[in-house]
Formats: C-alpha cells, sequence, structure tokens
C-alpha cells in the first residue's frame, strides 16, 4: 500500500481535509516534496526542504511596498499586496513593516514554487486519493456494507448534467410557455458556476452558499453576485434567517444532481434581467424545480444514459477489486438504489460486467430513500430478471443474484441476518420499533447526504461513508503556489491584526487606529476572494464559506464517519484498516492550544521586540 503523509493539510489549517492515515498516491515516484510550503523563522524565511532566503531587517529596505500580484483580476487584487498604512504608534509600525516584508518573500516564494510545479506535473500526474476519519472506525468489526448506485458506484460525465439542463430547459418552455428564446440564447450548462451544498431562496431566486451558521456567506442573482448591504436588507441585518423563515424559503442543492437545477435557475433569472422581463422570483424557482424533477420522473435522461452508457459513465476500473476484497474478507453487500433496475442494470454492466448481479447479497431498486430509512411498512417486491416486470408473489427471503425494488429498511432488517457478529466495547445496537438493528457494524457508502446518509446515522446509527469528489479537486487546488500564497498570505494578516490589537491595548479606538485596522481587514476580504477565483467558481470552496465553515461541511462532520474522493479509494485500505480522526479535530478555539499554525510569526515578533 503505497503512502505518503502531506504536510499541505496541515499548513492550509483547514480541519476537514486531514487524513485518517496515509496520503495514498499510486504509482508515486517523484522526490519527496510536491507540497512546498513556508515557515518564518527569527531571520530567514525557510522551504521545508532546507533552502533558505534572507528577509530584510529594516524599516528602510527597499523591498517594502514593491509587491505586485500575478493577476491583477477585477476583484481588487491589484490592492494585494500593496503598502500597508503607518501608525504614529512605533510598534505597530513595526508590525506592519514587517508583514509587508513577509507578504513580499511569500510572493517571491510563489514564484519559485510555481516553476517546481510545472516540473511536478510533467513527472506524475497521479491524483491523491485517501480516506479521512470523522470518527473512529473499525472496518473488522464491518459485517455489512451498502452501497448507492449513482456518483457512488458509478460517475458520470459532464454530459449528464448537460442533458439535464438541456431535458428541464425544454420543458420549461414546452410545459410552461417560457420564451422560446430561451432555446436560442445558447443556455447551456456551466460546470463552473455551481458547487454542491447551496441552497435557493425560494423568495427572491437568490442562490446562496450558507454557513454552518446559516449565515450566508455568498449569494448570486442570476450572475450577479450581490454585495454584503443587500444581504443584510434582506436577512434581518444577520445575513441569516430564523429557523422558520429557513424551512420555509430556502431549499438545499446538496446532491450532485442539483447543480444542473441550480445554474438553470441562475440562468433564468438572468435571461428575463437581460431583457427586462418581469418575472416573479418564486415563480421561476419552482418552474424550474418541477421541471427538474419530472424530467427525472419521466426516466427521460435515464433512456438516453443507458442508451450511451460511453458518453456519460466515467471509467471505474477498481470497482470490482474492491467489492471482491470484502466479499473475499467476509463481508456481506447490499446494493440500494433509488433508481429503477433496468438503468442501473445498463450502467453496472457496462461499468462492471454482465455477471455484476453475483456479487451481492441484495440488490434493492427504486428504494425511495429518505423514505426507505422511515417507513415501517411497505414490502418489497421480485423483479423479473427476463421481462423487467414485477412479480406477484411476496418476498419471503433475499437470494443473491435476485433483484427487489421498493420495500424498506423495516422489512430488510426481518429478511436478514442483521445480528451483530462481533462482540465489543461500545454500544452496538439500538431499538426501533419491535426489531434490534444492528449499527456499527454495517457500513453504507453514498454520495447524497440527506438521501443516502442521515437517517442511516440518526435513526439507527449506521456508520456511514460520503462520496465527495470535490475533496480530491480541492486538495489538487490547495497545492498549488497561488493558493498556498492566499492561505499564507490571510494568516499573516491575520496575525497582524491580533497583534496590532494587543499594542493599541484596552483604550478607545481613535480614528487612526480604526484606518489600520480597517485596512488590514479590507486586505483579508481580497485575498479570500483570490482564493475564491483559484478554486474556479463564484462560490469558493464547497468546505467553506468565506472564513466559516459551511453548512455542507459541518453536515458531513456531523452525519459521516468517513468521506472519500470515490469507492475506488477502499482498494488501498485492508478490509480490516482502522481509521483514526485527526487530533486536532475539534470544535472550540480553546481546544487547540499548539494547532496548526502556518508560521512562527508570534515568536519573531516577540523575540524581535527583547
Amino acid at each position: 500500500m503505497p503512502s505518503f503523509v502531506p504536510r499541505v493539510a496541515t499548513l492550509l489549517c483547514l480541519p476537514l481535509l486531514q487524513p485518517a492515515a496515509s496520503f495514498h498516491v499510486p504509482g508515486f515516484t517523484r522526490p519527496h516534496r510536491p507540497h512546498t510550503y513556508l515557515r518564518v523563522s527569527e531571520n530567514f524565511l525557510s522551504f521545508e526542504d532546507g533552502t533558505n532566503s534572507q528577509i530584510a531587517q529594516h524599516a528602510d529596505d527597499p523591498i517594502v511596498g514593491e509587491l505586485v500580484p500575478e493577476h491583477d483580476g477585477a476583484n481588487g487584487e491589484s490592492d494585494l499586496l500593496t503598502t500597508l498604512p503607518r501608525h504614529s504608534n512605533p510598534r505597530v509600525t513595526e508590525i506592519l513593516i514587517k508583514t509587508e516584508q513577509l507578504l513580499q518573500q511569500f510572493h517571491k516564494a510563489a514564484q519559485k514554487m510555481k516553476l517546481e510545479e510545472v516540473a511536478a506535473d510533467k513527472e506524475s500526474e497521479e491524483r491523491e486519493e485517501s480516506i479521512f476519519a470523522n470518527n473512529y472506525v473499525d472496518l473488522g468489526k464491518i459485517d455489512t456494507i451498502g452501497f448507492d448506485y449513482d456518483y457512488t458506484l458509478v460517475t458520470y460525465t459532464d454530459d449528464l448534467l448537460d442533458l439535464i439542463y438541456e431535458k428541464a430547459l425544454a420543458r420549461l418552455v414546452s410545459d410552461r410557455q417560457y420564451p422560446s428564446e430561451m432555446l436560442e440564447a445558447g443556455l447551456k450548462y456551466d460546470p463552473f458556476f455551481s458547487i454542491r451544498g447551496l441552497a435557493v431562496d425560494k423568495e427572491t431566486g437568490w442562490i446562496t452558499h450558507l454557513s454552518y451558521t446559516h449565515k450566508v456567506a455568498v449569494a448570486w442573482e442570476g450572475r450577479t453576485k450581490l454585495p454584503t448591504s443587500r444581504l443584510l436588507q434582506e436577512y434581518r441585518m444577520k445575513r441569516a434567517l430564523d429557523p422558520a423563515g429557513r424551512k420555509k424559503r430556502l431549499k438545499p442543492l446538496n446532491d450532485l444532481f442539483s447543480m444542473s437545477e441550480c445554474c438553470l435557475i441562475a440562468d433564468t433569472i438572468q435571461f428575463f434581467k437581460d431583457r427586462n422581463i418581469a418575472y416573479s422570483p418564486k415563480n421561476v424557482v419552482n418552474d424550474v424545480l418541477k421541471a427538474v424533477t419530472e424530467t427525472h420522473l419521466s426516466g427521460e435522461f435515464h433512456r438516453l444514459v443507458a442508451a450511451h452508457p460511453e458518453r456519460y459513465f466515467r471509467p471505474t476500473p477498481h470497482l470490482s477489486q474492491v467489492l471482491s476484497n470484502f466479499k473475499a474478507a467476509g463481508k456481506r453487500l447490499i446494493f440500494v438504489s433509488n433508481s429503477p433496475f433496468w438503468y442501473v442494470d445498463a450502467g453496472m454492466k457496462y461499468i462492471f460486467g454482465h455477471d455484476w448481479l453475483k456479487e451481492w447479497d441484495a440488490i434493492i431498486t427504486s428504494a425511495g430513500k429518505p423514505n426507505f430509512y422511515t417507513d415501517t411498512s411497505r414490502p418489497f417486491r421480485e423483479v423479473c430478471l427476463e421481462t423487467g416486470r414485477l412479480l406477484f408473489r411476496e418476498v419471503d427471503s433475499f437470494e443473491a443474484g435476485k433483484v427487489y425494488t421498493e420495500g424498506c429498511l423495516n422489512e430488510l432488517m426481518r429478511l436478514m441476518d442483521w445480528s451483530p457478529k462481533h462482540n465489543t466495547d461500545y454500544e452496538l445496537n439500538l431499538v426501533s420499533g419491535s426489531h434490534e438493528v444492528a449499527t456499527a457494524n454495517v457500513l453504507y457508502i453514498g454520495d447524497s447526504l440527506f438521501a443516502d446518509l442521515v437517517d442511516a446515522k440518526r435513526q439507527y446509527g449506521w456508520t456511514t461513508a460520503a462520496v465527495t469528489p470535490e475533496v480530491g479537486y480541492e486538495m489538487d487546488v490547495q497545492n498549488k503556489a497561488d493558493f498556498v500564497m492566499s492561505q499564507q498570505s490571510i494568516e499573516l494578516l491575520l496575525n497582524a491584526l491580533r497583534m496590532v490589537q494587543d499594542q493599541l491595548g484596552i483604550t478607545m479606538r481613535t480614528r487612526e487606529d480604526k484606518k489600520v485596522l480597517n485596512e488590514l481587514e479590507r486586505l483579508v476580504s481580497l485575498w479570500r476572494d483570490r482564493e475564491t477565483s483559484i478554486l474556479g467558481n463564484p462560490f469558493g470552496s464547497v468546505f467553506r464559506a468565506r472564513y466559516q465553515p459551511s453548512l455542507f461541511a459541518h453536515s458531513l462532520r456531523r452525519y459521516c464517519d468517513l468521506y472519500m474522493t470515490s469507492v475506488s479509494s477502499l482498494r488501498f485500505y485492508s478490509p480490516e484498516h482502522r481509521f483514526y480522526p485527526e487530533q486536532t479535530h475539534r470544535l472550540l478555539a480553546h481546544e487547540i492550544q499548539d494547532g496548526p499554525t502556518c508560521f512562527d510569526f508570534d515568536s519573531l515578533m516577540s523575540e524581535e521586540a527583547s
């Protein structure tokens, strides 16, 4: 099992992106320095490989104020590395000057990193894969593993979201009399606009990105980003709705399928705005959501995907190995999907082969999750494999290689031997109705937090794992020089803000004091905007809403014991692997006494002061 322990996760101070064990980079052969980052000592700015660059030591050094950002974009990036203001307090000015010096050195080091990135990319294009733990999980005590289908066992190309967008747009025009000009305007799904974990405000039509405290970090009306003043005006001067308002107004867009409807809502509103067409945002949102739902229910796009699997499915060559490893370890495998059998059969035959049915102890289609977990009486029906029709006889047991539809978890427990096979020193069982439900010995893996995983965890205590491909993408981006530069600069400026306030003491702030603090805060905000632009979409990270964890990240941490880029990541782990959460996996700031730091700026300043 190849392993590599990345230091960049600590550098970036992102608790959600900490590895559960080692990082696994298949075929990794390049030198052990793919992630360069910066650390400041008393006199030197040091690379982790030992190379050093002397930093300026005096306030009159010519480097101060010479900084030029690499990108001069539309979001004020030309101001990112400008000369900081001065203050009549010499200690405050000393902090500001040293901050400038370090920012300039960060910029120079980032240029060096970029040259190395080119060479590293040529040496290896292997994608880093790992599984991340929010809680302790012992796979050796897992007896049964369940899998979702869409975006879990199979993954799709962007052509699928293009197709859903196209079919839903056509329904808006044909069924709801939207302007036919929308079909001629070249509207299409934009993979660089939406991300998972957003929410649409049904009253305003705004697409919002929420923090874990339910504050609106960013909002877009159509393709126009809304200023903070609009957000404050709409959301009670707090950028947030009360719980009743959230339930009434905000529609979560949490799964990967929802990215197409998010884009279609924004494009429809922008179409109306550009042409001065009067519209009701509430009606637009309702119409788009209904059009997308009808596209799913009609089976329209399912038939096209099943007919052209080579266009819509991404190859998953390691799926067979993952399932075989678990079967060889004596684990039961169950397949639980909301999709109809004929659709999953076409996809699994393309990905896995025509004998895919033999791998499973139970195959359930059209499950209707999340109601599958909460319904207590819906019976299973057997599917005739030759005709696809439902059989009328009662299902009183599951047989390997056969396919069942509908049903509920209550019936699944009745039909399968669900008693735990391991005695453990932690709670194994919860009581649900009249049946004892094994908890820690069942692992369910899916992509949709609320359809696949929340009730499995909350109602039954199952071990849950989320497939989150965004993790792999964002970690790739976070290793880039531009992103490292942004992260380090934000940390440096925040440290400067803390130290400046320490020097200013407990007195009331003067106009001069506020000017310095406001300018530092403005630069932090600009660097955060740059981070967002580097990630390649207008909302930024799936896991962070500006400076706070996103609501999606909060749910991921709360309801998922593990998360991974893809199911294929499991091939690097023993069927008895034990996952341990990171020690920095805490919620309260006072608990992180010696948490991850990007540089020893505080000690640098204190030593200079002495």
